[in-house]
C-alpha cells in the first residue's frame, strides 16, 4: 500500500506516453487529474478497468477530470493496447518503473501463494493546484469511474 496520502503533494514525473511523447504532470496544472496504476496491458482485469474508464470519458471530463493510465510495459505495448480499445486518454509507458515507484505502488504481491513483486492496483486523484485529493487502493475495476465519480 502507498505511503501517499490524501493531502500530499503529488510526485512530480515525466515519462513517455504510447506516442513516444512526454506527458508530465505539470502538463495537468489547473486540472483535475485520474492519474491510475494498472499492472499489464491487455490483461482481463487491466483491460476492464480502462475499457471502464474510457466508457466513462465524457462523464469524466464533464466532472472536469482529466485521465491517465500508467503501467510498466513499453510504448509499442501501450500503443497496442490504445489503439485495440480505443481510449481517449495516454497511457504512460513506465519501464524503467520511475512514476511507479514516485508513487510508491511497486510493492510485493502474492498470488496462489507465490510471493513476487509487482505493480499494485491504484488510483490517485490529483487537484488542480497538484495535491492528492484521494488515494483508491481498492479499485473496483468494473464500477472504476463510478467509484471516482461519487468521491
Amino acid at each position: 500500500m502507498t505511503k501517499i496520502k490524501k493531502g500530499d503533494k503529488a510526485p512530480n514525473f515525466k515519462a513517455k506516453n504510447q506516442n513516444g511523447e512526454w506527458v508530465s504532470l505539470s502538463d495537468f496544472k489547473g486540472k483535475k487529474l485520474v492519474l491510475y496504476f494498472y499492472p499489464k496491458a491487455n490483461t482481463p482485469t487491466c483491460t476492464v478497468e480502462s475499457c471502464n474508464l474510457s466508457d466513462n470519458h465524457q462523464l469524466l471530463q464533464k466532472a472536469g477530470y482529466a485521465v491517465l493510465g500508467v503501467s510498466a510495459d513499453s510504448e509499442k505495448q501501450q500503443l497496442n493496447f490504445k489503439n485495440k480499445f480505443k481510449f481517449p486518454f495516454d497511457l504512460l509507458a513506465d519501464e524503467n518503473q520511475e512514476v511507479i515507484k514516485a508513487y510508491d505502488v511497486w510493492a510485493e504481491k502474492s498470488t496462489f501463494g507465490k510471493t513476487y513483486m509487482g505493480l499494485v492496483r491504484t488510483t490517485f486523484i490529483i487537484n488542480e493546484l497538484g495535491k492528492i485529493e484521494e488515494v483508491i487502493d481498492k479499485v473496483e475495476s468494473k464500477n472504476h469511474a463510478q467509484q471516482i465519480l461519487s468521491l
